[in-house]
């Protein structure tokens, strides 16, 4: 009979969960899944929107500034769906090859591309929807704003609580 070893995680911690680090990869996984289907839905949705915009009849009218950011926004929508959608292809592609692990680091990594990417999305299509229906500079200082909060609650807040558990554990 033989026992599979039960590891700290790959920085030498032991997170009290006792696993191997296959069934860590399986639990990673699961939760990158989780993660991926509530982003995944939004930028499928927006980046629907997005394309369905170039077929209406005020499409026409926009300036040649909005029209860049339009496609600017389009060609970021489909880098965002790209980066969001690829961690499935990775596993797919992967899947049976005993690089379970590998595949998690690696679909997290596509992950937190794809936020950044969605972050970019967001911020401009905000800019482009603002700048049509205020036609002033106010729409700057409200993306400008909103991207403030995009940044504080997807990054600001998660590396506060990294930085709190850290300097908890170090005492």
């Amino acid at each position: 009979m033989t026992s599979t070893a039960r590891l700290p995680d790959s920085q030498g911690r032991d997170d009290g969960r006792h696993e191997t680090p296959e069934e860590r990869a399986d639990r990673r996984w699961t939760d990158l899944l989780q993660e991926l289907r509530v982003a995944q839905t939004g930028v499928q949705i927006l980046f629907g929107f997005l394309l369905a915009v170039v077929f209406q009849p005020r499409f026409t009218e926009l300036s040649d500034a909005d029209r860049t950011i339009y496609v600017v926004t389009v060609m970021l929508g489909s880098a965002t769906a790209a980066a969001l959608i690829g961690p499935v292809s990775y596993h797919r592609l992967l899947t049976g090859r005993r690089l379970k692990p590998q595949t998690v680091t690696w679909a997290s990594r596509m992950t937190v591309l794809g936020l950044l990417l969605l972050f970019c999305t967001m911020c401009s299509a905000l800019l482009l929807i603002l700048r049509v229906a205020l036609h002033n500079s106010v729409a700057l200082w409200l993306v400008g704003a909103m991207a403030l909060w995009f940044l504080v609650c997807w990054f600001v807040f998660p590396a506060w609580a990294l930085a709190r558990s850290s300097s908890a554990h170090g005492k």
